[in-house]
């Protein structure tokens, strides 16, 4: 569910945020995370996706991610996206010129870790996520989401044991006006895992 939300988080300084190369409607995987799976949209009703395409909201995907203990498998869910305004993405970037347009999009995603071995270190489980907006990858900004409510930081998940599940966050800028807003979720080299938020 696509969220509207008028207070994401306590504004952290913009110097600690910076805007990635990729600008909206650019990036490197563009050709591949644009690429629309031939399969039918998933209904409520199936509880896991066999392999990137559309998945239905609550809908959730399973993929692996080379850890440094090892491979592991989690099961992966895009729970919502928290939509801010151009006001508070001004105050996120040092040139205000930037969120011209613009609004913060926080995914929230859920990560179980289902089998593999259990982390030591933090997990690159989100290092796969990214947020796009009527088809165009948005803009990701660093450390922005971390303590966004209902947000865990990695970095602070060390520990973590089968069974255990997290949520990590991802906060990208995207055009204010867009009509639908896609959390993709992709192994590295796969296919992306697309669930839709319409915002209405």
């Amino acid at each position: 569910m696509l969220r509207h939300n008028s207070s994401l988080r306590a504004v952290a300084p913009a110097a600690v945020l910076a805007l990635t190369l990729s600008a909206c409607g650019g990036g490197d995987d563009t050709g591949t995370d644009a690429k629309k799976s031939s399969r039918p949209k998933a209904t409520a009703s199936q509880s896991k996706a066999a392999s990137g395409g559309e998945l239905a909201t609550g809908e959730s995907a399973t993929g692996k991610v080379e850890e440094e203990d090892g491979k592991v498998m989690y099961e992966i869910t895009a729970q919502k996206v928290d939509l801010g305004t151009e006001a508070e993405a001004e105050k996120l970037v040092q040139d205000k010129a930037d969120a011209k347009g613009m609004a913060l999009a926080v995914a929230h995603v859920k990560y179980t870790h289902k089998a593999g071995p259990a982390l030591t270190s933090d997990s690159d489980a989100g290092d796969g996520t990214t947020i796009w907006a009527d088809g165009q990858r948005g803009t990701l900004l660093l450390g922005s989401a971390d303590d966004a409510p209902g947000c865990e930081d990695p970095y602070d998940v060390t520990s973590w044991k089968s069974g255990e599940s997290h949520v990590f966050c991802e906060s990208y800028l995207v055009p204010s006006n867009a009509k639908s807003l896609e959390v993709h979720w992709s192994e590295e080299d796969g296919e992306p895992y697309i669930w839709k938020f319409p915002n209405e």
